[in-house]
């Protein structure tokens, strides 16, 4: 008789426990549909461009369409589209792709095949790094809309992200062929940089930068794509010119002042060059910006803080990693870009770990790929190293810091002659290595 009451408690137990479970669900899903997002206020001197105050102005007005109207599908994307212009001027890529991403779904759930609704599900999805799933919905979308050269731009951006390198070139010149401007010609840029074609890829960025307008966001991040290319091909008084043209024309950007700030790293002039990451940092969400300041403040002797900069850094990463776990609607990747601060602080083992979970999701992707070799080849482990550094050979890439990679794997696995081949051509145009690599890579073909 006990026994039996007991079951019967259990039962009563286990189906309370579901109902709660059912109701916590049901309130977080209320919850995430009455959650407001309304405009955080811009840092720094993109806080006085006339754009802002318009921009603002657009919100409120798109807010209150949306808030009366739930069915104004048009204002909702409105407004979601200006949420990703916001993401991609303050680099505040959380907040804004959770607000976009709300009344995209919105939309989505009245119109499932709502053409602009899923190329902006796209969009949000490779800000998020789920590029498996940003292509899966680029691809439903060009089933809606095969002639809109947008939907192909995600559709390169998704293949590209996946390794799927051929796909993203037939993308490619599909976008082109539709509408030659300043997003279709960025990405020909970039495919025929990853594939080694650093003439052609700076040409094409040329063509970019003069399709944009003048000091537009895009534009300006173009040009600073185009002052990179110049620095890895060792034409560092173009690339410095750019730079400096991108602030001109757009005053206190990020990317021009970071851009600057490396210039003068590699004068050694490391006083301005901190200033101006430390005015980069401060005006937009990029880790990469702390990176190279924990570089600097190592060069100039501040170990310490450049540690406590590192650290920190992998705090974060290591929490947004986890709540992408948590949350996939609205997380955000961060395992390759552990990997490689990992790396920095040499604990190879942890930078392992994270390029594998990376790699678990995209196995042909060369950055990844790199990655895992130079983690193999940190641990001591270079011949584990090989399969992965052959795969991140694959495209023909001659980015400088993937050659020396390239050239200690090969020179530790007793591949002499191959080594010192990588090795020297990838130092013959060093500025854009890290130091830690640039040494390193000094010292391998020394002993060659």
């Amino acid at each position: 008789m006990s026994t039996r009451f007991t079951y019967v408690g259990l039962l009563i137990l286990f189906f309370c426990a579901s109902a709660f479970v059912v109701m916590s669900y049901r309130a977080e899903l209320k919850d995430k549909a009455n959650t407001t997002y309304p405009l955080e206020e811009r840092k720094g001197a993109s806080a006085f461009l006339p754009e802002w105050a318009a921009t603002k102005k657009k919100a409120s007005s798109l807010i209150r369409k949306v808030n009366v109207s739930s069915a104004d599908t048009k204002s909702a994307l409105a407004l979601a589209t200006l949420y990703l212009q916001e993401a991609r001027i303050t680099g505040n890529t959380a907040y804004y792709d959770a607000a976009a991403m709300k009344y995209v779904d919105n939309v989505l759930a009245r119109e499932p095949e709502n053409f602009e609704a899923l190329t902006l599900k796209s969009l949000i999805h490779l800000s998020q790094h789920h590029f498996s799933e940003a292509l899966a919905v680029a691809e439903k979308a060009q089933k809606v809309g095969a002639y809109n050269a947008f939907v192909y731009g995600l559709l390169v951006d998704g293949n590209v992200e996946m390794g799927n390198y051929k796909a993203a070139v037939d993308n490619a010149e599909r976008m082109v062929s539709l509408r030659p401007d300043i997003r279709s010609f960025s990405r020909i840029s970039y495919l025929r940089e990853i594939h080694g074609d650093y003439p052609g890829a700076i040409e094409a960025m040329k063509m970019a930068v003069k399709a944009g307008g003048v000091g537009d966001e895009p534009t300006s991040w173009s040009r600073i794509q185009l002052a990179r290319l110049y620095e890895i091909t060792g034409d560092l008084r173009s690339a410095e010119m750019h730079y400096t043209i991108a602030l001109d024309q757009r005053p206190g950007y990020a990317y021009a002042l970071a851009g600057l700030g490396h210039i003068a790293s590699l004068n050694k002039d490391y006083v301005k060059a901190i200033s101006l990451y430390e005015r980069a940092d401060s005006l937009v969400v990029d880790y990469s910006f702390k990176e190279k300041l924990a570089e600097l403040y190592r060069a100039t002797g501040n170990v310490k803080k450049s540690e406590t900069m590192l650290h920190a850094l992998i705090t974060n990463m290591a929490d947004m990693s986890a709540k992408a776990k948590e949350d996939e609607t609205l997380g955000h990747y961060a395992d390759l870009e552990l990997a490689n601060v990992y790396l920095l602080v040499n604990k190879a083992d942890k930078a392992l770990e994270y390029a594998q979970a990376e790699y678990n999701r995209r196995p042909e992707n060369i950055e990844v790929n790199e990655a895992m070799a130079w983690a193999y080849y940190k641990t001591g482990d270079a011949g584990k190293a090989l399969p992965y550094l052959q795969v991140a050979l694959k495209t023909g890439s001659k980015k400088p810091a993937l050659l020396c990679k390239a050239g200690a794997i090969f020179a530790k696995t007793g591949q002499t002659q191959k080594g010192k081949d990588y090795l020297e051509a990838g130092l013959k145009n060093n500025a854009s290595l890290r130091q830690s690599l640039l040494d390193e890579s000094v010292g391998v073909l020394a002993q060659l």
